[in-house]
């Protein structure tokens, strides 16, 4: 079993990019040691902002596609949305908005999971919501949404690891539903 995995953020020190290596680790220790984990990074895939007239003149970056590929190759997708403004970063948005050319089934019918972290107590309710609303126009067969609110209090950076014990069931549950969804 091939799990990909991400954070929606291009930031080095995003707390998203914690969460969701915290969360393959939960995988690989917790549920299931054997599964396969592909983790990809948004700084891999940088492209000019999206435009018709970019796309006509050059066709699809190559990052696309790459990116588009390696969903394409997974049997299940983790991702840890970044919240900017209420939505997802404009780094996520531009890499899908390329892959959605190649085709609108972004997620290629794949299990998905999401999960956000944000300093904020809202958790990252704004970036779940529109994305769990978008997931199946796009292709995506989604297994659960969890996000982590007041993450400075919720995290210890010395261990690398969430604290709170409803994060931790929280996290657990979403991953179970995929891994369970990919493996059924």
């Amino acid at each position: 079993m091939n799990l990909l995995a991400f954070s929606g953020s291009n930031s080095q020190q995003s707390i998203n990019r914690a969460l969701v290596d915290y969360a393959v680790t939960r995988l690989r220790d917790e549920i299931l040691p054997a599964i396969s984990v592909t983790m990809l990074d948004l700084n891999d895939y940088e492209m000019p902002i999206y435009s018709i007239d970019r796309e006509k003149a050059s066709g699809i970056p190559e990052p696309a596609q790459r990116f588009f590929d390696a969903i394409g190759a997974a049997d299940g997708v983790l991702v840890s949305f970044a919240e900017h403004n209420g939505f997802v970063t404009s780094a996520w948005k531009n890499i899908f908005d390329w892959m959605s050319r190649i085709d609108g089934k972004v997620w290629q019918d794949k299990p998905l999971a999401m999960l956000a972290a944000t300093p904020g107590g809202r958790a990252g309710a704004n970036v779940l919501a529109s994305q769990e609303t978008l997931a199946p126009f796009f292709g995506a067969t989604l297994k659960g949404t969890y996000g982590v609110g007041r993450w400075f209090d919720a995290w210890d950076k010395d261990q690398n690891r969430l604290v709170r014990s409803e994060d931790i069931e929280g996290v657990d549950d979403v991953l179970r539903n995929l891994v369970g969804a990919v493996e059924g």
